[in-house]
Order: structure tokens, then C-alpha cells, then sequence
């Protein structure tokens, strides 16, 4: 009766390693499953003349490699690899038959792959910990199995590319340039980690693009970095150059903000204390639209703008570019309205906007190129934010190489490697 119950509770789960007969199955004293398995296989081939030889010669010493888990225990497959000697070398070498379930490590290659999908949104310390692998053992599977740079052959087209610099240090040291590019099927991935923002940098990235790819550019997303612009104009000469909207808002935002710190210090040292009192806490309901504020703020900010009459004309002109960028327009009917915009800066003879319409001048044909097809850096900024998590998650990744492959990784991870884990 118990025989019975136990074969009952007996389950069987595929090892899915081709070409092996189990032996023998044992459990540990620790839970863990040690599997015995012998190549099914009668040949391999002659380590020096390449030919497939069959003359059995000897078993291999006993190896020991880690295995897919089976309900959260370890599992160990045990083998003793063949050996075949060549019949037509002069020497009559011996070659150990090497199957396709591993590589000459201490882990079976299904195995690999389920370490490297346990890293995505992981650390190494933290795999190494939970999996009892080497922090060393992790980081050669890294490499084993991914790229240090982009391999151009798994891209068929990318239609649109993306620049952006972020710092990999606080206080905005050690910038590097992240280059990515968005799919068809709005799939982000990364392209290249750049040392540095330098112009040159940018253009031997761009120069080394595949000529068949190179073709397939429709636009690039930056930001107002002359840099990165005259970079792709010089070796994208196709391509459309799209300003990002995002960065060209922080631009003219930043004019009016550094107006009302300056009214702020004014009337704190022209008002009573009870007068400023009145206006204060006016930074925040000023950073807002109009439609978002409440009673409350926008009472505050119209007692603020009855003491600054300049702070409440930057407020409206910053609104009204805003709206134009908010409109369903045309290229050129965009271009009208901010050069209308800027005959209206000129009117009024605000200073705080002059550094923003320098720089309409220099890029207005860049910036109003987001009416083209309403483009943005809104996925590379995406992919700033994950490099953020990524560098808080691993106390800081300096290594390039690294930061592209573990890149790589957490945005490929689950489809390269989910299914051939599980």
C-alpha cells in the first residue's frame, strides 16, 4: 500500500538535454538532485583534421555541472564525456566528445540562460547570493552570452534614432552618451554607450553605422547640443535633425523661472515682512499652467503679478509658446507663430527670453520639425531613467562595456531568455 502511494505522488519532468539516458537519480542530504546521465551519442569529431570519427578510445573523468532547478532545489547532472581516437591523423589523436548542452563550464547552458533572466532588474551580488554561483562564475556567463556592442546584424531597419547624454557620476561628471533606436513596433533598443559627448565621438559612432541601415534613418531625436545636431547632419545627411520639445521647453521655462528668482529678491528687500508674506510660496503655482492651478494659487500668483507686471508678461508669453506646441500645425505654420512670438518678446522688453530666442535663431528649423510627425525624445529619456535604476541597483556601473550589456539585458532579457529557461 505505501509502495502504491509513493509512485502516486511520483511526477516526471523533462530534463530537455538532448542526446543523454539517465543512469541513476539520487537526492542529497541537503534536498538537491544528483542526475547520472551517458551520451546516447557514438561520434564526434577529430579535435585537429575536423573529421567525424567514430573509434571509441576511452571515458572522460567525471564532470559535475549545475542544472535547472526542480521545485526550488538544486539539480546536478553527472557525466562522463567519450572519447573517440582519429583513425587518419598520423598521431591518432583522442578528442572528448563535447555535447550541446554545455560549453566546458561548470553549468549546463539552459542553466546559464536562466542566471542571465534572473538578472534582469538584478544585481550580480544579489543572483550570486540567491543561485550560491561565484560573483566571477555570473560575470563570465555575462560575457559568454552577451555582446559588448551592437551587433548590426539583428537590425533589419530602425527608422528613428535617439542621443543623449547622462552623467554616470554625481555633480554631472563622467558624461557618456547613450545612442538608441526605435523600432517600427515601437521596440527601444540600445546601440552604443559613448565614452564621451565630444562631436567627433558621435560621428565615428554614426560613421560605423551599416551603409543599408544608414538609409533606413528617417529622423534622429536630440537635444539642442550642437554636438550631437552638426554630427548628424554631417554623416546622416538625410536623416531629419527633431529637437527634442521637451528639451526646448525646459529652455524657455528656465528664462522665466530666473525672472521671478530675481522680482522674488527684489521685493523681499522692497516689501514690508507682512507684504512679502502675501506673495510667498509663489514658485510652485508659477511653474504651473493656468488650468492647473487652484483658486488659492492663482490668487497668489495675482497679487504676485500686481507687485512684478514684467514676471506676469513672461508668465503669459511662456504660456503662449507653450499653446503653439500644444496646436495641430504644419512646419510652416509652426514657424510663423514662433517668429510671431518672438516679434511679441521683442515688444516687450523682456530680457529674460534673450538667451532662448539665440537659440531659436541658431535652431528654429531643428525645433519646429517635431510638427513633422510629433516627435520626441520621450524613449531615450525612457531609457536615461532606466540607466538611473540600473546605476542606484548596482552602487554605479563605470564600465561601458558592463553598462551596455547589462542594458542589453534588461531590455532583452525576457525575450531572449524566458522561454529557453523555463
Amino acid at each position: 500500500m505505501k509502495q502504491t502511494e509513493e509512485k502516486k505522488a511520483m511526477i516526471s519532468i523533462p530534463l530537455d538535454l538532448p542526446d543523454v539516458k539517465v543512469l541513476a537519480t539520487e537526492v542529497t542530504a541537503t534536498g538537491d538532485f544528483v542526475i547520472t546521465v551517458e551520451s546516447k551519442l557514438g561520434s564526434t569529431r577529430c579535435r585537429q583534421c575536423g573529421r567525424e570519427i567514430t573509434e571509441f578510445h576511452s571515458l572522460d573523468r567525471w564532470i559535475t555541472l549545475r542544472h535547472l532547478p526542480i521545485l526550488d532545489r538544486q539539480v546536478w547532472i553527472r557525466l562522463r564525456p567519450k572519447r573517440y581516437r582519429c583513425p587518419t591523423c598520423s598521431n591518432h589523436p583522442t578528442t572528448t566528445q563535447r555535447l550541446s548542452w554545455y560549453e566546458g563550464t561548470d553549468q549546463t547552458t539552459a542553466y546559464e540562460q536562466y542566471l542571465l533572466l534572473r538578472l534582469v532588474n538584478s544585481t550580480i551580488e544579489d543572483v550570486s547570493r540567491k543561485e550560491q554561483v561565484g560573483y566571477e562564475a555570473v560575470m563570465g556567463i555575462i560575457d559568454r552570452h552577451l555582446r559588448r556592442d551592437v551587433n548590426w546584424l539583428e537590425y533589419e531597419c530602425m527608422p528613428t534614432l535617439g542621443l543623449d547624454e547622462i552623467a554616470l557620476k554625481k555633480g554631472h561628471q563622467d558624461f557618456v552618451v547613450i545612442a538608441t533606436a526605435r523600432q517600427p513596433d515601437g521596440r527601444v533598443s540600445v546601440l552604443a554607450v559613448l565614452p564621451d559627448r565630444k562631436k567627433a565621438t558621435v560621428k565615428q559612432f554614426l560613421r560605423g553605422i551599416p551603409a543599408r541601415l544608414k538609409l533606413s534613418i528617417e529622423s534622429v531625436c536630440t537635444d539642442l547640443y550642437d554636438g550631437f545636431i552638426n554630427a548628424v547632419k554631417e554623416e546622416i545627411p538625410g536623416a531629419t535633425v527633431v529637437a527634442d520639445r521637451f528639451h526646448v521647453a525646459k529652455k524657455y521655462r528656465d528664462c522665466a523661472d530666473r525672472l521671478r528668482k530675481q522680482e522674488i529678491r527684489r521685493l523681499k528687500q522692497e516689501l514690508s515682512e507682512s507684504e512679502y508674506e502675501e506673495i510667498k510660496g509663489a514658485m510652485w503655482p508659477f511653474r504651473k499652467c493656468p488650468a492647473d492651478l487652484s483658486p488659492e494659487q492663482q490668487a497668489l500668483l495675482n497679487r504676485l503679478f500686481e507687485r512684478s507686471p514684467s514676471l506676469q508678461q513672461a508668465y503669459t508669453l511662456r504660456e503662449e509658446l507653450t499653446a503653439i506646441f500644444e496646436q495641430n500645425l504644419t512646419k510652416a505654420e509652426a514657424t510663423d507663430k514662433i517668429k510671431q512670438w518672438q516679434e511679441q518678446v521683442a515688444d516687450s522688453g523682456l530680457s529674460c527670453f534673450k538667451p532662448f530666442v539665440t537659440t531659436l535663431d541658431n535652431w528654429l528649423d531643428e525645433i519646429t520639425n517635431y510638427f513633422l510627425n510629433r516627435e520626441t525624445s520621450g524613449f531615450v529619456e525612457g531609457m536615461n531613467n532606466k540607466i538611473k535604476v540600473l546605476k542606484r541597483r548596482c552602487y554605479g556601473i563605470f564600465n561601458l562595456g558592463h553598462l551596455f550589456q547589462r542594458l542589453f539585458l534588461d531590455l532583452e532579457g525576457y525575450q531572449l531568455f524566458a522561454q529557453t529557461a523555463s
